[in-house]
């Protein structure tokens, strides 16, 4: 009997120092502030979940639970006094907390809940899991849905980006092969530059040479007569008295000498300045003969995959076939256009393209923001200053269309840009014969600091347009 009494006293302590979680014996518990204990694995767990005791669902923070030492220290001696071992786990598809089959499912808390456990759900809608389980499917299956739509997008974004890395091979080739054709047209220029300046130098040194040793031939001649006339004089000085008087006139007129003594005149050297002064610089001038200067190029970069351009990126064309090009987020399409590859934000700036007899063009100038990926009219209030030419009618692209009166018909037109802090004017010429056509004047916000890049429209015509040359100057001072 004492026996029993004391089985089940054990028992009852037991059931206090019980986590009522996991239904073992507590570990490390702490008190929570509706005086509540857990183990304190059992409560970061459930903290974690619901911010809020397992039991009666008071919230409460992370601080406010507490080692709690007393309860620590009784777990730990019953442990040692009845050499308790802990019973199994509840199976998992059971409540830790009643041990009762997780029959309903609670909407709010998104978790499944037993019988016994409604009462602490009271406010919130339960379900049976037969109709939880469409609510939870619903909600994956959108999430699903966006994961399957982002697997999509990545795999086509993995294609364009290794397409990508084909085509920046394609453009470093192209670059490689652009810069050695025009370093091996410069060196050509400087081989035939040297090798003509050596000719010349070896041409004057043969001359000055052969001058000199004519001249040395000459005086050697005049030498050895020299001595001559000094061997004679010797001779006839040595005579006696009379004879040598008798002689006197005959030598005296025999020791004239009329030639010129001979000397080293400053045209028998080298002009050294025309071979090596400046030579440098005189190389350099004659150079850019042979060098264009482009105000502006094209951005290849942002061309519209319909357009072929030349490997200098001068001018522009219809290509015959789409091309293969990345899509990326500075290119034209579906939009025939193409930007020059340098924004501005202040300064002058001019430049000038030829037209020829292409019978559609757009020329003009655009904020750095200009729409890229879809179609748009081309205005003023898009952001596009510009004129065309389309049905044989000039046209100031603005939201009311003024049709330009141009006569004659320009083969090249000049675009000038000017930018200050205040005002922006761009204006457009018949090249050939200065003539004024047209000017746009806007103004932008203070805090609008858009780059402002020259757009070329060519239109989808096998009559290229072309960047003119700018003038090349040399200045010294």
């Amino acid at each position: 009997m004492d026996v029993d009494m004391h089985d089940e006293a054990s028992e009852a302590l037991r059931q206090d120092l019980t986590c009522p979680v996991c239904q073992n014996i507590f570990s490390d518990p702490v008190l929570l502030p509706c005086t509540h204990s857990f183990c304190r694995d059992c409560w970061h767990r459930s903290w974690q979940g619901n911010r809020s005791c397992p039991i009666c669902r008071q919230a409460f923070t992370e601080d406010q639970a507490i080692a709690n030492r007393d309860l620590k220290n009784a777990c730990e001696t019953f442990e040692r006094q009845t050499n308790w071992r802990e019973t199994p786990k509840p199976n998992e598809f059971y409540c830790n907390l009643h041990h009762r089959p997780l029959e309903l499912y609670c909407e709010k808390d998104e978790e499944p809940v037993c019988v016994d456990c409604a009462k602490m759900h009271s406010t919130h809608r339960l379900l049976s899991l037969k109709d939880g389980v469409p609510l939870c499917k619903k909600e994956l299956q959108l999430k699903l849905d966006i994961f399957e739509k982002k697997v999509d997008l990545y795999r086509k974004m993995k294609h364009k980006l290794s397409k990508a890395v084909e085509y920046v091979k394609q453009q470093a080739g192209d670059a490689d092969k652009q810069i050695k054709q025009e370093f091996e047209r410069l060196h050509n220029f400087l081989h035939a530059e040297e090798n003509m300046r050596i000719e010349a130098l070896t041409r004057e040194e043969k001359e000055k040479i052969a001058n000199l040793q004519g001249r040395i031939s000459k005086t050697e001649d005049h030498l050895k007569r020299l001595r001559e006339h000094v061997d004679t004089l010797k001779k006839e000085m040595g005579n006696e008295d009379l004879p040598l008087l008798m002689n006197f006139q005959k030598l005296k007129r025999n020791a004239e000498w009329t030639k010129t003594d001979p000397k080293v005149y400053h045209n028998d050297l080298l002009d050294m300045s025309k071979h090596v002064g400046n030579l440098g610089f005189n190389i350099w001038k004659k150079m850019k003969e042979r060098i264009k200067y482009y105000p502006v190029v094209l951005d290849p970069n942002s061309a519209s995959p319909w357009l072929s351009l030349s490997p200098d990126l001068t001018s522009i064309r219809e290509s015959p076939e789409r091309l293969s090009v990345p899509d990326n987020s500075d290119r034209f399409d579906p939009c025939v256009f193409v930007l020059g590859a340098e924004g501005y934000t202040s300064g002058k700036h001019k430049w000038e393209v030829t037209v020829d007899d292409n019978p559609k063009w757009i020329l003009g100038v655009c904020k750095e923001s200009v729409a890229r990926k879809k179609k748009f009219t081309v205005s003023t209030s898009r952001g596009v200053w510009a004129i065309g030419l389309s049905k044989g009618v000039y046209t100031a692209l603005e939201p009311e269309r003024q049709e330009l009166a141009v006569s004659p018909r320009p083969e090249k037109i000049r675009i000038k840009l000017s930018i200050n802090e205040d005002k922006h004017e761009v204006s457009f010429w018949d090249a050939k014969i200065a003539k004024f056509l047209f000017a746009f004047t806007f103004n932008m916000e203070e805090d609008d600091k858009e780059k402002i890049y020259p757009i070329f429209g060519p239109g989808l015509h096998s009559t290229p347009m072309v960047l003119v040359p700018g003038k090349i100057a040399v200045y010294t001072s």
